[in-house]
């Protein structure tokens, strides 16, 4: 339907003020904006005070609306802590626990590396006996009456029944029977093994055979007064052969009414690499230094 003519806002006197005012508002508004438009392209500093006095006439109800966003932001990060608190400790307990199991993986391979650059030392040092074959300890008796152990290394690598096996903290033992690419070893610590020892520091001969604990039983060579001390370090004197002179066995944790009782150095619980030695030949290897011992290079060092 198409618009009346009469546009008059009908006999309300207040209805007509209105219209008329809101005209008059309406012309006044575009002429201030025609004004602040010439005073824009023609003088930037008054309208540069005309803003500040609008800046600063707003900047206390702005100071309000900003203290009050930045309250509210506060409670919501509040309560969104409390709610998601739970997870968060979750996660972070997740972390810690992985940081622990990564740690102790990189403590293991430190260790590992450590006795795996001993024994490459051993191998590669200069000395007498050059070790027939470089083998992994794969199998030992833990608690038996009598002591085994199984390396991986046999006939084809060279190795034969009687050599000896030790590894960088000392002697393991001495190979019994070999197959094609294992051996197995008569352990120190076994009853039936016996193994001529000295006193490193001044030579006192005994011989060392293996107890049902572990541990080595010391006996004294010449009966009488007992010199050995708890703490006195064994080396094998290389009597009768076989064994290497100046080879660390065992140390001497209690004495007895013949001699002492010794911990073995190369526990075979604890070993993973291990070598093996030619046979020594007391007579074809008289002149010939003992194998290297990487133990003594360390205390050195």
């Amino acid at each position: 339907m198409a618009p009346p003519a009469n546009r008059r806002s009908g006999y309300s006197r207040r209805a007509q003020y209105g219209t008329f005012f809101g005209y008059v508002a309406g012309v006044i508004g575009a002429g201030v904006g025609v004004w602040l438009l010439f005073l824009s392209g023609s003088d930037h500093a008054v309208l540069s005070g005309l803003r500040g006095v609008a800046a600063d006439a707003t900047a206390a109800p702005a100071r309000i609306t900003a203290q009050t966003r930045s309250a509210g932001s506060t409670v919501f990060d509040i309560l969104g802590g409390y709610f998601t608190s739970g997870a968060e400790d979750a996660r972070l307990r997740r972390e810690v626990t992985l940081a622990r199991v990564r740690l102790a993986e990189q403590a293991a391979l430190a260790d590992e590396n450590r006795r795996l650059k001993a024994a490459l030392g051993l191998t590669q040092d200069d000395g007498a006996s050059r070790p027939v074959a470089t083998a992994w300890m794969i199998a030992s008796s833990a608690s038996s009456t009598r002591r085994f152990a199984v390396i991986s290394a046999g006939a084809r690598q060279g190795v034969r029944p009687g050599m000896p096996v030790r590894t960088a903290l000392g002697l393991v033992g001495r190979v019994l029977e070999t197959g094609s690419s294992t051996a197995r070893v008569l352990l120190v610590v076994d009853s039936e093994s016996v193994v001529p020892v000295r006193r490193a520091r001044d030579g006192v001969p005994a011989f060392a055979t293996g107890r049902p604990d572990g541990s080595l039983q010391i006996r004294l060579i010449s009966l009488g007064l007992n010199p050995l001390k708890p703490g006195d370090a064994l080396v094998t004197s290389g009597a009768g052969g076989l064994y290497w002179p100046g080879t660390p066995i065992a140390v001497v944790t209690s004495l007895t009414h013949d001699g002492a009782v010794a911990r073995v150095l190369a526990d075979p619980g604890a070993s993973e690499v291990v070598t093996v030695q030619p046979e020594w030949n007391p007579v074809r290897d008289a002149t010939l230094p003992p194998p290297p011992d990487p133990t003594a290079k360390r205390a050195k060092k």
